[in-house]
C-alpha cells in the first residue's frame, strides 16, 4: 500500500501564479507531503470544505478573496489547519493582522525554499505533538493489565518469537484469545518492537464504543455533519497517523464500520463522516478479539474479506490455566508493581499460597489473578500472603476436577432453575440472563461483567429475549 512519509503533511496551496502552483505540486511531495493547489481563494475555501488539510499556504494577493479573507474563513471552517500567509507587499500591520486572526507564520515572496521547509517542519511537530498529547490521554483511560511480558513456559516462548517475526513489518495481525489474557499487552510489545516505536499507539475498546458514535470515534466528523458536532473532529485513525491502532474486541463493530476498516485496509484511505473526499494516513492496524470471528462468518456477522485482511498474521494467547507455571514469575510481577501503593513495601507469597494460586483455573485469566494479588496484600498489611489472604479461598483452592461440579451446582442452585420440559441451549441462557440482570436490580453494566459479556453483546441478548 502507498503510505504518505510519516511527518507528512497534507497541505493546500492557493496561489494565481502558475508557475508557483507548479512547484508546489512538484517539490512538496518531495519531501513526503500531498498537495492540492488552487488558483483562487474561493476554490482555496471550497476544497477545504470537502476533506481536512493540516497546513494552508496562502497568497496574500489573488483574484476575489484575499489571503486574510481566506485565513478568516479557515479558521471558522477548519481551525485544525495551521495557516502561513506568502506575500509579496510585506508590511508590518499586515503580518500582526494575519497573526491575530490565527496564522501560524508569515513569509515574505520570493521567499526561500529553506525557510519554508523550516516551517512546514514546526507544524508537522505541532502536529505529531497533538497526536501524542490525544494519545496520551487515551492510552491512560485504557491501561489495564500489567506492562510487561512475563512467563517462560513453552507457550509464552512461542508468543515471544511471534512478536519478534512480525513486529518489524508493516503486516496486520490479529491476537487471538480469552479475556483477560493481556491481549492489548502483546499489541504494545508489537508497537514498541516496530519502526513506528515514536509514534502514537491507540488502543481502542470496540465493544465500550457508543454504536451510534463508532464512525465518528473511529474516523472523524465535520461539524454540522450530525444533531451534536459542534466542531470539527480527529477520529482515532488521525490521531494514530505514523503509529498504531489497536482495535479490541473487533467481533464488536457492524458490518457498515467494518466494511470502512476494510476500505482503509486496501487503499489507505479514510473519510471523516460529512465529508466527501478521502486522505490518507500512514497507520499499522492490530486486531484482538475472544470472539470466534469464523463463527460470526457463517452467521452473517462478520465480513470473510476483512477477516482476511486483518488474519495476515495471527497470535494466540493461551488462557492463565495452560500456563500454570508462569503464575508465581507473575504473581511476583504484580507484588513488585502494586508495592508502591503499600509505600514501596513489597509482600511475599508463602510456598502454601503458590500452591493454592496453581490449583485454581482462572476464568478471569490475568485480570482475575491481578485482583486476587491485589486484595491479598492489602490483607496481608505488609506481611507474607498466605491462603487465608486469597479471596474465595476455597474455590482457589479446588482441584481442577472440582471445578465442573462446583459449577453446575451454582448454576443449578436455589437462585436458577433449568426451564421445564427440554430447553435449548438458547433457552438456558435467556433464563440466565434474567437471572443476573435480576440479581443486580437491572444493573446492565453490573450484569455484563458478570457474565463475562460486553456491554454492547447484553443489549442485543436482551433484545432477543423481549422479541421471543
Amino acid at each position: 500500500m502507498d503510505k504518505t512519509h510519516q511527518g507528512g503533511l497534507r497541505i493546500l496551496f492557493a496561489d494565481d501564479e502558475a508557475h508557483l502552483r507548479d512547484l508546489m505540486q512538484m517539490e512538496l511531495p518531495r519531501l513526503g507531503h500531498e498537495v492540492t493547489v488552487c488558483p483562487d481563494g474561493a476554490a482555496a475555501i471550497r476544497a477545504l470544505e470537502r476533506g481536512p488539510y493540516d497546513a494552508a499556504l496562502l497568497d496574500m494577493k489573488m483574484p476575489g478573496l484575499t489571503g486574510i479573507e481566506v485565513l478568516s474563513k479557515i479558521k471558522q471552517i477548519s481551525p485544525e489547519t495551521e495557516v502561513v500567509i506568502l506575500t509579496g507587499h510585506a508590511t508590518v500591520d499586515t503580518a500582526v493582522q494575519a497573526l491575530r486572526l490565527g496564522a501560524f507564520d508569515y513569509l515574505t515572496k520570493p521567499c526561500k525554499w529553506a525557510e519554508l521547509e523550516v516551517i512546514l517542519c514546526r507544524i508537522a511537530e505541532r502536529r505529531a505533538m497533538e497526536n501524542k498529547t490525544v494519545a496520551l490521554e487515551t492510552r491512560l483511560k485504557a491501561v489495564e493489565g500489567t506492562p510487561t511480558l512475563v512467563g517462560e513456559t513453552l507457550a509464552m516462548q512461542q508468543v515471544r518469537r511471534l512478536i519478534e517475526t512480525v513486529a518489524p513489518t508493516d503486516a496486520s495481525v490479529m491476537i487471538l484469545g480469552e479475556t483477560g489474557t493481556g491481549k492489548e499487552l502483546i499489541a504494545r510489545n508489537l508497537h514498541d518492537k516496530s519502526r513506528r516505536t515514536g509514534g502514537a499507539f491507540i488502543p481502542v475498546n470496540c465493544g465500550a464504543l457508543p454504536e451510534n458514535l463508532v464512525e465518528s470515534e473511529l474516523f472523524g466528523h465535520r461539524k454540522g455533519s450530525f444533531t451534536g458536532a459542534d466542531t470539527n473532529r480527529k477520529g482515532l485513525f488521525e490521531v494514530a497517523n505514523g503509529g498504531t491502532l489497536f482495535l479490541d474486541e473487533v467481533g464488536e463493530l457492524n458490518k457498515s464500520v467494518q466494511v470502512k476498516i476494510l476500505r482503509f485496509l486496501e487503499s489507505g484511505e479514510i473519510r471523516r463522516v460529512g465529508e466527501n473526499d478521502p486522505f490518507r494516513v500512514d497507520v499499522r492496524v492490530l486486531c484482538a478479539t475472544n470472539r470466534d470471528l469464523r463463527d460470526m462468518i457463517a452467521a452473517d456477522l462478520f465480513r470473510e474479506d476483512l477477516f482476511f485482511r486483518m488474519n495476515t498474521f495471527e497470535i494466540h494467547l493461551p488462557p492463565l490455566r495452560e500456563r500454570k507455571g508462569d503464575i508465581p514469575a507473575l504473581a511476583g510481577h504484580l507484588l513488585r508493581r502494586f508495592a508502591p501503593r503499600r509505600g514501596g513495601t513489597e509482600s511475599t507469597l508463602t510456598p502454601e499460597a503458590i500452591e493454592a494460586l496453581q490449583t485454581h483455573e482462572w476464568p478471569g485469566n490475568i485480570r482475575e489473578l491481578a485482583n486476587a494479588i491485589e486484595r491479598a496484600t492489602i490483607l496481608a498489611g505488609g506481611g507474607p500472603i498466605r491462603p487465608e489472604h486469597l479471596p474465595t479461598q476455597p474455590a482457589i483452592r479446588r482441584a481442577p476436577g472440582q471445578m465442573g461440579a462446583a459449577t453446575h451446582s451454582a448454576i443449578a442452585g436455589p437462585h436458577f432453575q433449568i426451564p421445564e420440559g427440554s430447553p435449548t441451549l438458547r433457552d438456558i441462557e435467556m433464563k440466565y440472563i434474567q437471572v443476573v440482570l435480576e440479581k443486580h436490580t437491572g444493573n446492565k453494566p453490573a450484569a455484563s461483567k458478570e457474565l463475562g459479556i460486553s456491554l454492547k453483546t447484553l443489549y442485543n441478548k436482551i433484545n432477543q429475549l423481549q422479541q421471543s
